[in-house]
Formats: C-alpha cells, structure tokens, sequence
C-alpha cells in the first residue's frame, strides 16, 4: 500500500505544478493586451488629430475653390 500513496503524491506533486504557470501566462497575457490598447489608443488618436487639423482644412479649401469656380461660370 505504501507504493500506491507514493504513487499518488508523485502524480499530487506533478498535478499542482501547472497553476503557476497559468498565473503567470495570463499575467503576462494581460500586459501584454494592455501595452497593446495603450498603443492602439496613441495611435487612433494621432490619426485622428493629424485628420483634424491637416487633412479637413485641405479639403475644405479644395471645396472652396472648386465652389469659387463654378461661381464665376456664366450662367447657361
């Protein structure tokens, strides 16, 4: 019987060892995701400025002129 309960705590011994790991597989998982949302969030943002202020006033004045010139075509 000995060798059956030495059996066993060997198999108890090896059984507990994985859940360190998962702790720490998701603990790096979830720095991982959170480095990933700080960047994606950055970036949308310097997208979304570079929008606003650069590339609206271009179409806009684009609009403008193109409004300006048909303005100045006579009239059918």
């Amino acid at each position: 019987m000995s060798a059956v309960e030495g059996e066993d705590a060997a198999i108890l011994a090896v059984a507990g060892t994985p859940k360190p790991r998962r702790r720490r597989l998701r603990s790096i998982l979830l720095a991982l995701m959170a480095q990933y949302t700080i960047v994606t969030m950055i970036v949308g943002l310097s997208v979304a400025g570079i929008l606003r202020y650069v590339v609206t006033p271009q179409v806009v004045a684009k609009f403008e002129a193109i409004e300006a010139a048909l303005k100045r075509l006579p009239a059918p």
